[in-house]
């Protein structure tokens, strides 16, 4: 018990102070080169000179100039100026002063309209033509103006490409509205001249480092001459490193991911099975909801929606959990908004070692968007059938010139039909994004989410037999005036700073409310000869509060022992999750599932004394988990992770009417070791072990003694291949989960249980993604999956765990024309297979298994988007979910969205 107070006054005294303090030291600092690693969207540093030292275009022409852009310091640029007759080089302080101007030399304002007019067709230049000319050193790309003078170009580097913005041009071209050409020279992988609301945009990509370009003016226009760059990162010679500044696009084909190891390592390098479904694939096919983004990962597949307000998922037939941004949902059914997902990873089997008291499905881990150092505005409207509407937006920027301080605003509103009687549903959703680099070292990011949500909860149809009740899907078992209401606000803060090169610390907080008004009417039993719903209330939670505070500081480092490297991470997490729930049930009077009577009117609210019976509990969770992880690189191909994790949980439980308090303190360690070898770049053998808890904390035995938490243990073998130089990846896995110490019922005394129960789940999984010819993306899967009750004391033993198909499988393709006059029009189809599953766990009722096949049809330029999706394309009635007999998920039927997107 001493434990359990010393746990809880740590976390309720400690944790507010860590998050005043979290800011100090921010003078402190975070090297540019390792902010990708870190997680968070860097800032551009462009390759110009400031105002206070700017060359003007008519110094550069009066010299001959020529301006070179080279790797210099991480500080300033250095620019080259050079004519037939000198070569001299200018740190930027040192350029000659340009004369000062006299006052009869200045350009006087326009004082008409006419003059205006005269001088903005003047300041605009047309370019009216590219070329792309292979030389000895690279290409030369020329754009072409059949008058005037091309302002300097503004450059940065993103990734593997040079950008040069012109801001006073605009695209002519005889050939379409943009230019591209794809591999012109060795070491150079594309080029492209795109137009801009402020300008023109040249961008020059490398094949494997960003390229270096000589910029010079002639009569013809402005000549770029570029040369390949050279990768080339912390030499002893101090080369420039590459600063990235935001994820790089890989399209279907994402090569990082941060869940399995807390650290920005690629996936090759990874012992355990991980995808990712990026932002496009969520764009193309224009999911709503998590269960539409998953169901693109094999072994994935939705359980249970609690009513339609919530998804939660099986993952190789156990639970799986959802976090948001490395944080767990702070809160039982928290909701998610699809608006800000940057990208979704999903990690398979059990994850305690990095992220506490888990079931051992795995994780899905929604990765919401971050503020982008380049303006972008963007404006959607999506309309569909079942009177669906929903307009959003999401703007970002730099608030300030050097790009430190950058914003992200992302908003929608949802208002929409169902296929299903009554339900009607509601939602605003606005989160807004604040990042600033304090320093080159150092920087903070501040986020916040509102939602409000409003709609029934929605159990569903009903078992009979051996099979899903033979009614139509549309009909609700509920009564018109239920209704769930949802507010809930989430706000975080993430700290970043690094010591050197080496080291470095992450610190993050998170708080989630959630608060909850709920009125519906349910049925718990069903007569199945007359159709009467026996056991039937009205439920009503008013008041419903959920609070989570969640604080994680990770420490992060490399050295070398011995000529063995070691990428370390050392951890705490503390967390607290608080609710208030009252429960309040009235019987009332039942429906008939062939013939309803539904009840017309508002609902009155209830009081304890009009309750047959009533709950009100007030439960706080406090966590205080320590992890240690280090990636041994024995060689280039052969790494050795390992890792563990202590946990200590404090739980208690009041019951507000019965004055009754349950305490509980447990505490657990969770191991994993995984090994990695690539026998050549392109393919990596792994396998690994790994260990999950959850605590027993409804359970009891005869004679009221603590119950071990429940361990989930997998083995896994796997292989990762890489095709198409690196374009499309595959993983192929195999495993075995068990899951122990489950609590079953006591057959001498069956109002107790005993901890002998165990579940277990083998199988293969196939996952596929990338792209198989330019413009050609596809994203597959396929999971075999037998996952069984292996030890029990009742009838179960033996039975299929509720919900897993033994066969499921996935694909999704598009193609996208890349040239001629229908550049950017696009295709996509899709094929979504589930087989037959059982409905309970007690194997009393299967779903049957089903096809469904989405579709879309799309037109992409870079000022607007159109597109049309197709969802359950020829209409096949089939069954997502079920909890219980009397709870089971109809699937969405065949249902057409549209959506207009502007760009500007």
């Amino acid at each position: 018990m001493n434990n359990r107070r010393s746990l809880s006054w740590l976390i309720s005294g400690v944790l507010p102070l860590l998050m005043l303090a979290l800011p100090a030291g921010a003078e402190t600092a975070v090297r540019a080169d390792q902010e990708e690693e870190a997680g968070m969207s860097l800032v551009p540093r462009p390759l110009s000179l400031g105002a206070e030292n700017a060359v003007s275009t008519e110094q550069a022409q009066e010299v001959g100039t020529s301006w070179v852009f080279s790797p210099g310091s991480l500080e300033e640029p250095q620019v080259q100026a050079t004519n037939a007759h000198s070569s001299m080089t200018h740190a930027p302080e040192q350029l000659p002063n340009a004369p000062i101007p006299q006052l009869s030399d200045l350009d006087h304002p326009a004082t008409t309209v006419d003059e205006w007019m005269q001088q903005i067709a003047q300041a605009i230049v047309q370019v009216t033509g590219v070329q792309v000319n292979p030389t000895d050193t690279g290409v030369e790309v020329i754009l072409e103006t059949a008058e005037g003078q091309l302002a300097a170009p503004v450059t940065s580097v993103v990734g593997n490409a040079l950008i040069a913005d012109i801001p006073n041009a605009v695209l002519a071209l005889p050939e379409g509205e943009e230019f591209q050409a794809a591999s012109p020279a060795e070491g150079i992988a594309l080029v492209s001249v795109t137009p801009r609301a402020d300008g023109i945009r040249v961008a020059i990509t490398g094949s494997d480092a960003p390229p270096v370009a000589e910029l010079r003016t002639e009569t013809q226009g402005l000549v770029l001459s570029v040369t390949p760059g050279t990768e080339i990162i912390g030499t002893e010679d101090d080369a420039i490193q590459v600063i990235v500044t935001g994820e790089q696009d890989e399209g279907y084909n994402p090569s990082r991911a941060t869940t399995a190891t807390r650290t920005d390592i690629p996936l090759r390098d990874i012992p355990q099975s991980i995808q990712v479904v990026p932002r496009q694939v969520i764009e193309d096919q224009q999911a709503q909801d998590i269960d539409e983004i998953v169901r693109n990962v094999s072994g994935v597949n939705l359980s249970n929606s609690a009513g339609g307000i919530a998804e939660i998922f099986n993952i190789r037939g156990f639970e799986g959990t959802v976090l948001r941004d490395s944080f767990r949902r702070g809160v039982p059914f928290e909701l998610l908004d699809t608006t800000n997902i940057e990208r979704v990873e999903v990690l398979k089997g059990p994850s305690s070692v990095l992220f506490g008291q888990l079931e051992p499905g795995g994780i899905i881990n929604v990765i919401t968007l971050e503020p982008l150092a380049d303006p972008f505005y963007s404006v959607q409207f999506q309309v569909g059938n079942y009177e669906f509407y929903r307009p959003s937006l999401d703007f970002s920027g730099p608030l300030n010139d050097d790009r430190s301080l950058r914003y992200r605003l992302s908003a929608s509103y949802l208002s929409s039909g169902s296929f299903r009687d009554f339900t009607d549903s509601e939602r605003y959703f606005v989160a807004p994004v604040l990042a600033w680099d304090i320093s080159d070292n150092t920087r903070i990011l501040l986020n916040a989410e509102f939602l409000n949500d409003t709609r029934p909860r929605d159990r569903g149809l009903v078992a009979i037999g051996t099979g899903v009740a033979d009614i139509p899907i549309n009909r609700r078992l509920g009564e018109p005036f239920d209704e769930d209401n949802v507010e809930q606000w989430r706000a975080g803060l993430r700290f970043e700073h690094d010591f050197n090169e080496d080291w470095s610390i992450r610190s993050a907080f998170q708080f989630t409310s959630r608060n909850t008004d709920s009125l519906n009417t349910e049925t718990y039993s069903l007569d199945e000869a007359t159709g009467e719903g026996s056991d039937r209330f009205f439920r009503q939670q008013l008041g419903r509060l959920e609070e989570s505070y969640a604080l994680q500081t990770d420490l992060t480092g490399s050295f070398t022992t011995w000529g063995i490297s070691h990428d370390v991470l050392f951890g705490v997490e503390l967390s607290r999750i608080t609710s208030r729930i009252p429960d309040f049930f009235q019987q009332t009077a039942p429906i008939n599932i062939f013939d309803p009577d539904y009840v017309e009117g508002p609902r009155p609210r209830l009081t304890v004394a009009e309750s047959d019976f009533a709950d009100d509990f007030l439960d706080t969770t406090n966590n205080i988990g320590i992890y240690l992880q280090d990636l041994i690189s024995f060689t280039d191909n052969l790494k050795l992770l390992i890792g563990g994790r202590f946990d200590f949980i404090d739980y208690e439980s009041i019951n507000l009417l019965a004055a009754e308090t349950t305490s509980l303190y447990d505490d657990a360690f969770s191991p994993r070791v995984g090994i990695v070898y690539q026998p050549i770049e392109t393919v990596s053998l792994y396998a690994s072990y790994t260990r999950s808890f959850t605590p027993n904390l409804f359970s009891r035995t005869v004679d009221d003694s603590r119950l071990d938490p429940e361990r989930g243990t997998q083995y896994e073998i796997g292989v990762r291949s890489e095709f198409l130089d690196g374009r499309l990846s595959a993983t192929l896995a195999a495993y075995q989960i068990t899951k122990s110490n489950v609590a079953v019922d006591d057959p001498d005394n069956p109002n107790f249980s005993i901890q002998t129960g165990e579940q277990r789940s083998r199988g293969v999984e196939l996952d596929i993604a990338g792209e198989i010819l330019d413009g050609w993306n596809v994203i597959a899967s396929y999971a075999y999956t037998d996952a069984i009750i292996s030890r029990d004391t009742s009838p179960l033993e033996g039975n299929q765990l509720r919900g897993v198909p033994e066969h499921s499988a996935s694909l999704w393709t598009t193609y996208e024309i890349q040239e001629g006059d229908l550049q950017g029009l696009g295709f996509g189809i899709g094929a979504f297979f589930s087989d037959s599953r059982q409905g309970d766990f007690g194997n009393t009722f299967r779903l049957p298994g089903f096809v469904r096949t989405d579709a879309a049809l799309y037109y992409r330029r870079p000022s607007f988007q159109v597109a049309l999706n197709i969802k359950n394309l020829f209409d096949v009635r089939y069954f997502e979910a079920s909890n219980s007999r009397v709870a089971i998920d109809p699937g969405l039927p065949l249902t057409v969205i549209g959506t207009l997107s502007i760009n500007f």
